[in-house]
């Protein structure tokens, strides 16, 4: 009738949060009355609440009305917010789902291969060099948080992440979908790229590979370096990287 376990009945018994009404001295089953399945109903609507059994004991004893009315107010307050942290938990569950079954189908792992790609603006972080788990999730919120509250609704970003090499600069940055004027705005031009596929440990000995063919065998000028980040698990990656051989402009 309550959903409870017997022994969690007789652990209530024991610390003397709910006993029995009577116990057969012969089978030594327990018999509760309708006064203790209300008790028992209304402890375990208070467990959910992550309310600990002491004070639920202290609240059942209570005989003032006012403080009684208090500590459930207080109760009914902790449970919206753990009712918004679980919605907001979710929400995020549902968004990295659709992320990961979105990812199922890959390209399989190559060699280098030559890619197409269009014009691209990206967004470069102020202060995000590396990618970590850390930065990783919830990327985008670092970028918006960047850009600044009044300018928020100028900007919508594609649901990428990747590093940003040049020179001296080596940046995280997002691609934009949607932006206005900005400080740290770069355009990506439009034409082919030599791309390699790589992890975190061979990465250095890829891109001077990579390097290497796309001056003796394209005759690029490799000004700048795009390092797509791949997610390959749940915060697990790979890179692609991206020199730009042949620019159609």
């Amino acid at each position: 009738m309550v959903n409870m376990t017997t022994e969690t009945l007789r652990y209530y018994d024991r610390i003397g949060l709910v006993h029995p009404s009577q116990t057969d001295k012969w089978t030594k089953y327990r018999y509760y009355t309708e006064k203790d399945i209300v008790r028992l109903n209304t402890i375990r609507a208070l467990s959910c609440m992550e309310i600990s059994l002491k004070e639920i004991k202290r609240l059942i004893d209570l005989n003032d009305i006012e403080e009684i009315v208090k500590f459930l107010e207080d109760a009914l307050t902790r449970a919206d917010k753990k009712l918004s942290e679980l919605q907001e938990a979710k929400l995020r569950i549902i968004r990295a789902k659709e992320f990961y079954e979105s990812k199922i189908v890959e390209k399989p792992e190559q060699n280098m291969f030559v890619r197409s790609l269009p014009k691209r603006t990206i967004l470069l972080s102020d202060k995000l060099s590396q990618p970590t788990i850390d930065n990783l999730w919830d990327y985008h919120r670092h970028f918006y948080s960047q850009i600044g509250e009044s300018r928020k609704e100028d900007f919508i970003f594609e649901d990428l992440a990747g590093v940003y090499s040049s020179g001296d600069t080596k940046r995280l940055f997002a691609v934009c979908k949607k932006f206005s004027q900005i400080d740290n705005l770069v355009e990506l031009p439009e034409g082919k790229y030599l791309c390699a596929e790589c992890s975190e440990d061979n990465y250095d000995n890829v891109l001077r590979s990579l390097i290497d063919a796309a001056k003796l065998k394209y005759s690029a000028d490799v000004k700048f370096i795009v390092s797509l980040i791949v997610l390959t698990g749940i915060l697990k990656w790979k890179y692609e990287i991206q020199i730009l051989i042949q620019n159609y402009k």
